[in-house]
């Protein structure tokens, strides 16, 4: 465990990046990993794309295929929902990467005001994009 991150669960990994971060962006990443499991109580955590130039990896939530991972950058956490573009996003929260043909990301900066409840029906859905894809393939993932 000599570069403090050793091989922990991955809960245990964004515990650690989330403290590593030590700033709003570690506070605001803890309040979206809160809502993303409140709003899927079956979600799984992983730490994803682990590498010398990002020893931490990228947190990632997912059931029956990822959900969305949370990437911190110097001026804003974001959130990247792996399949965004199919989902309705009715409060308009996505505010990044809008011209993707698969993917939508919200970006949350320092300050921003969180709603929880239409984040939460946005994790709801992506999860339940998923579990349909995943029906239709027979209930594996392709």
């Amino acid at each position: 465990m000599t570069d403090g991150l050793g091989d922990g669960s991955p809960s245990e990994l964004i515990d650690a990046r989330i403290a590593a971060l030590g700033d709003w962006r570690g506070a605001m990443l803890a309040r979206l990993r809160a809502v993303i499991r409140t709003a899927d109580p079956d979600v799984v955590e992983a730490v994803k794309w682990r590498k010398p130039s990002n020893p931490m990896g990228v947190p990632t939530w997912e059931h029956a295929g990822i959900i969305c991972t949370g990437e911190t950058y110097k001026d804003k956490v974001k959130l990247t929902f792996a399949r965004g573009a199919s989902l309705e996003d009715t409060a308009g929260l996505f505010n990044a990467s809008l011209d993707g043909g698969t993917r939508r990301a919200i970006d949350f900066r320092e300050g921003a005001p969180i709603d929880e409840a239409a984040l939460a029906a946005l994790v709801r859905s992506a999860v339940a994009l998923n579990l349909t894809t995943a029906a239709a393939r027979g209930g594996k993932r392709g």
